[in-house]
């Protein structure tokens, strides 16, 4: 009668899944598996935790993805989508307002570019996001990243605009 009922769950190895030893393991290595960060295991380990497990510890799974089709048709999904950007930055990152203005100046000259040039000038404005996004460790705008590459690769008028209103919105929010 010395049966427990209670185990911690084992992956298909046998190991224990969960909390693992201080300083970690795994296939980021250190113990920053799922985080996405520049050496961190990448983006693409955070759907194997299985049960949300990371969700009760404070982890960061990353942000809903902006859709772009419905930034462009819907107005209050624009500013839903402001105010969530706004949200995860004062929850979870230490950005300062002239860096994200810095950022919004860049979109803006993007946005009035030469139409022949439009679309590498986003390239670049992505570049740039994705740089200040590490360098700062502002987790809270990899959502804004992946909708540039959307609207980059979709290379209309009004997706660039749209981008250019969300951003706004950010920055005026943010204030």
């Amino acid at each position: 009668m010395a049966e427990t009922t209670q185990q911690e769950p084992r992956n298909q190895e046998g190991r224990r899944e969960g909390r693992g030893a201080p300083g970690g393991g795994g296939p980021g290595g250190g113990g920053r598996e799922g985080r996405g960060g520049p050496h961190g295991g990448g983006r693409e380990g955070r759907g194997d935790r299985g049960g949300g497990g990371g969700a009760d510890r404070g982890r960061f799974d990353g942000p809903p993805e902006i859709d772009i089709e419905k930034l462009i048709s819907d107005p209050l999904y624009l500013d839903n989508q402001a105010h969530g950007v706004v949200s995860r930055m004062r929850d979870m990152d230490s950005g300062t307002k002239s860096q994200l203005r810095r950022l919004y100046n860049a979109v803006r000259r993007a946005v009035r570019a030469p139409e022949s040039e439009r679309q590498q000038q986003f390239v670049m404005l992505r570049a740039r996001l994705a740089y200040t996004i590490a360098r700062h460790s502002l987790r809270s705008l990899d959502s804004l990243e992946k909708l540039l590459l959307q609207v980059t690769r979709k290379n209309e008028a009004k997706g660039y605009e749209r981008f250019r209103d969300l951003f706004e919105a950010i920055v005026a929010y943010n204030e």
